[in-house]
């Protein structure tokens, strides 16, 4: 198996298995399994951060929250504990079934650490691959997830969450995140969770583009 089938082979593996998440999500009027949606917005946020990013990053963004359904939240403790037992088991977790996948089409053992070690997040203050997908992480949330989040939860627990993902960013995520096109709504909680910095940033209005086709994504 040449490298570029091997890699194309791993893909499309990771995403039978994410394709048989029980949850879906609507886009564009089309049904999708949720993890399968997330991993390809991850690619395709990768895509747009960094274009020549690694085989192992590419590898590393697909599997994020490889079959992350199997681990629920409501296994661990609804206290911060529980949620930090919960976060580390499931890194652990993608981490595994990401190994197994790679294993099974040819990749060497140094490449399926690199890839496990991505997806765990190690390092990531001191690995620039590792901050990059914690980015395309964050980018993906605030443009997908952030609205029903905010749905979802008081108004002082999304910005606490808002300034906790701040703070996990670069600054080229921060860029990124400031150019997005968010709803008045969102930019306004974006605003409140900014105000804290020394320096308080106003996030831009950008016209917001079309939704994401998750299945044109490859």
């Amino acid at each position: 198996m040449t490298d570029s089938t091997r890699f194309d082979e791993a893909l499309a593996r990771i995403d039978a298995a994410n394709a048989e998440d029980p949850t879906l999500t609507v886009v564009n009027g089309v049904a999708f399994p949720h993890e399968l949606h997330y991993a390809r917005r991850m690619t395709e946020w990768l895509g747009r951060l960094e274009p020549d990013a690694s085989e192992a990053l590419r590898l590393a963004v697909r599997c994020q929250h490889l079959c992350r359904w199997t681990i629920p939240r409501s296994q661990f403790p609804m206290t911060r504990l529980g949620y930090l037992q919960w976060r580390s088991t499931s890194a652990r977790f993608h981490a595994d079934k990401a190994a197994e996948i790679l294993r099974a089409v040819g990749f060497e053992d140094d490449a399926v650490a690199r890839v496990q070690s991505l997806v765990r997040k190690e390092r990531i203050k001191t690995d620039p691959e590792a901050q990059t997908l914690e980015d395309v992480a964050c980018l993906v949330f605030l443009e997908d997830e952030l609205a029903d989040f905010a749905r979802r939860h008081d108004e002082d627990k999304v910005v606490r969450i808002l300034q906790k993902t701040w703070g996990k960013m670069s600054k080229r995520g921060h860029e990124a995140a400031l150019a997005l096109g968010l709803s008045s709504a969102e930019r306004e909680l974006l605003r409140k969770a900014l105000a804290h910095l020394p320096v308080p940033v106003v996030p831009p209005v950008v016209p917001a583009g079309p939704p994401p086709a998750a299945g044109s994504i490859p």
